[in-house]
């Protein structure tokens, strides 16, 4: 399969076309917990996961959980709002800093979530799982080649300290933490074919890292982790969940783009199975994908969209054009077209229709969809939706416009049919 190694910025549609939307989508309100599922009073089978890009991550060790250990950090009770409203069952959240032993998903949970918000009632989460990630932890060699050791940008995965920008998953249904698996140590030069960035400077290929580098160099920009979750007492659901890395922030080399663009295609990989995923790895030294047949769910802030912005040529389109993920439903909102309309500028140039943004992004490179929560292909979507309400909504408060009460980045959710679940 060849993958191009490319950025890619479509541009050219005219302005009144932005308001179609492309592909089929779910209608659904910006108020998540005003569909029938919410809270899982659904029908049996129906589970509703979400992704959210939260922004709970800070700029110093401990802060997050300083900000968090009492109620009234005014950006954690917006987040938290959002999520009671949406009432997700499983529920990932991007750039939640890692904090060992959990403290940080725990103070979360009791301040804030425990905690109703006006007329949004509090969500309970029992299962809760984190793990270490790659963001902050020095690699000790000049990543960025800059002449220099040190710093974020030298980092496995960007950040100021180990753990920043991690990850964390909050679950109603029991998650089955013995067969958990993790990829944070998979090596990027293990995977056959992997678009392992270029010095321009140089007439040598994929060189811009060196071979005692590319040695150590992990794939994962934070982590990888496939978290099965029991929706029944014999049937399971894969949640896999991942943050890549943004496709910027670097040169002519295009070493994020290349990294986002691999990132992306490890989890359509992993659900191919097979020969597919024959060379995968995980933590524990167990080798392969998912087996044949498996339900999953992709969460997660991938940084790329299918039309517009600035990552690697086809990146997203590994995983919504895989024959084992269902796409048919592309979740959708109000609060985003408009969002479009408003603030104009580079967004009158997207491809993309501005309903299925997920992400309230300055210019460049404008609004996008980079939020995703994937199905595998047995599972039925029954409903859709981006938490980001239209301005004469009361709700839009909680999303807002720059500096956002919450984040830039919006809730998503689906309501999965899943085959053999029982609430």
């Amino acid at each position: 399969m060849t993958r191009p190694h490319r950025r890619v910025r479509t541009v050219g549609i005219a302005a009144a076309l932005l308001l179609v939307v492309a592909g089929t989508a779910t209608a659904a309100p910006a108020v998540a917990a005003s569909s029938p599922s919410s809270g899982g009073q659904g029908a049996a089978g129906d589970v509703r996961f979400a992704t959210f890009n939260a922004s709970l991550n800070r700029g110093a060790e401990g802060a997050l959980v300083s900000d968090l250990s009492a109620p009234g950090n005014a950006q954690a009770d917006a987040v938290a709002e959002i999520i009671q409203r949406a009432n997700p069952d499983v529920l990932l959240i991007n750039e939640f800093d890692y904090v060992a032993g959990g403290e940080a998903l725990r103070l979360f949970q009791d301040n804030y979530l425990s905690v109703p918000h006006g007329d949004a009632a509090p969500v309970e989460y029992p299962y809760r799982y984190t793990a270490p990630v790659n963001t902050g932890v020095p690699s000790g060699f000049d990543l960025n080649n800059n002449g220099a050791v040190g710093g974020g940008d030298d980092a496995w995965g960007f950040g100021l300290f180990p753990g920043q920008y991690g990850m964390a998953v909050y679950s109603k249904l029991p998650i089955d933490e013995d067969a958990v698996r993790t990829f944070r140590n998979f090596r990027w030069v293990d995977m056959p074919g992997a678009l392992l960035p270029d010095d321009p400077a140089t007439d040598a290929p994929a060189d811009w890292y060196s071979p005692e580098e590319l040695a150590q160099f992990p794939l994962s920009s934070k982590s990888h982790w496939d978290v099965p979750i029991r929706v029944s007492k014999n049937k399971t659901v894969h949640f896999l969940v991942s943050h890549p890395t943004p496709p910027t922030f670097d040169g002519a080399e295009d070493r994020n783009g290349t990294r986002n663009h691999d990132e992306i295609r490890f989890w359509s990989d992993y659900v191919t199975g097979g020969d597919a995923s024959a060379y995968i790895t995980d933590d524990a030294g167990r080798a392969g994908g998912l087996k044949g047949g498996s339900l999953f769910v992709i969460a997660g802030d991938q940084n790329a969209d299918p039309n517009d912005g600035d990552s690697t040529g086809g990146a997203i389109r590994q995983l919504l054009e895989n024959p084992r993920i269902n796409t048919s439903t592309v979740p959708t909102s109000a609060g985003a077209a408009e969002a479009t309309e408003l603030q104009g500028g580079v967004n009158l140039d997207h491809v993309g229709a501005p309903q299925q943004d997920t992400a309230d992004f300055s210019e460049p490179p404008g609004n996008l969809r980079v939020d995703y929560v994937l199905p595998s292909r047995q599972i039925r979507v029954l409903g859709s939706g981006v938490f980001w309400p239209a301005s004469d909504e009361p709700l839009s408060a909680l999303t807002g416009t720059y500096p956002f009460p919450s984040s830039d980045h919006r809730l998503v959710w689906i309501d999965a049919g899943v085959p053999g679940a029982r609430r």
